[in-house]
């Protein structure tokens, strides 16, 4: 069996091939997380057979959300029956992504092997693909903002996308059954903006490298397409170090956690970062924090720095009162 010792962080962006892009599927926000981070170590060259690790801590850490057990056990399951759809003038072909996924007990260690028909439509880089930012797929919160960002990125070089009928936008995005057997969602275009567009172009504009808005088009009274307009951005985060390995991207990203919580002081960083522990805990007070857990407003660096006992507590001095 071909494996692979460590995680071959091999670069910045993921090459998606538009027939993925455009497919209609659905997935969940773990089930995506879990095809970002395979689509990052695919390589062109890779021969048949081979399988790829994805270390749970280093996906967890990358992502700064947390996946139980039983979540990558469904989300795994559900990727083996997913099916993608590609359709053209000659055929249908009905393919799911994962052939096998192997959990290694012990290790938090998931060995995924791809399926051979779909492989073409992942690592044919020569061909029409797709390229984004992996960091950028993996902030991204909604299932929907992760979905509308791969479209818009097709037109990332352009000012503006393709005017797509809501219909098969709704479809793509698994909003609308096609055949017309499920219950359509968010039939209502105003409930659609709200809870789909408007969410979805927000995580975008904060999150990646790209600006968009879109344009709703009637047809008579009612309106019938969209068009996206895009811009590209500065991303205010920094890239992920996916050129590195596996431990010095975890330094570098632990790096990156204490700028942001303005904890600069050499001496303490030093000491934070070459600590395994400490950068667990980095790591998990940062998920705390984003999510609402942890309640920092003035200072969580100070906080934090308190929590790993790197920083005495502040106690008020007692109230004396004067004897008479």
């Amino acid at each position: 069996m071909q494996g692979q010792e460590s995680i071959p962080f091999t670069g910045l962006e993921i090459r998606q091939h538009n027939a993925i892009t455009t497919a209609r599927y659905e997935m969940t926000a773990c089930e995506m997380d879990i095809v970002f981070y395979l689509l990052s170590l695919l390589r062109k060259e890779d021969r048949i057979g081979t399988y790829y690790q994805v270390k749970v801590k280093d996906l967890q850490n990358l992502t700064g959300r947390q996946w139980n057990y039983q979540q990558f056990l469904e989300a795994t399951s559900a990727l083996r029956g997913r099916e993608y759809v590609f359709e053209d003038n000659k055929r249908l072909l009905q393919v799911g992504l994962l052939a096998s996924a192997e959990y290694i007990k012990g290790e938090g260690v998931i060995e995924l092997e791809i399926s051979e028909k779909i492989r073409p439509y992942l690592i044919d880089l020569k061909r029409n693909f797709t390229s984004f930012r992996l960091q950028a797929a993996f902030s991204l919160s909604s299932k929907y903002a992760k979905r509308i960002y791969q479209i818009a990125s097709q037109w990332k070089d352009k000012s503006e996308s393709r005017i797509f009928k809501i219909h098969d936008l709704k479809v793509m995005l698994t909003l609308k059954d096609p055949k017309g057997i499920e219950p359509e969602q968010y039939s209502k275009v105003s409930m659609f903006q709200k809870f789909v567009l408007d969410v979805a172009v927000r995580q975008i504009n904060q999150h990646t490298d790209l600006h968009i808005s879109y344009e709703l088009i009637k047809k008579g009274r009612a309106f019938e397409s969209i068009r996206f307009l895009i811009s590209q951005q500065q991303p205010q985060q920094l890239p992920l170090p996916f050129e590195e390995s596996a431990d010095e991207a975890r330094q570098i990203s632990a790096r990156q956690r204490l700028a942001e919580l303005e904890i600069r002081e050499s001496r303490l960083v030093e000491q934070i970062v070459s600590e395994a522990a400490m950068v667990d805990e980095l790591f998990k007070f940062c998920y705390n924090l984003k999510t609402g857990k942890t309640k920092a407003s003035t200072n969580p660096g100070g906080l934090f720095l308190t929590m790993i006992g790197l920083r005495e507590a502040k106690v008020k001095p007692k109230t004396q009162t004067k004897s008479k």
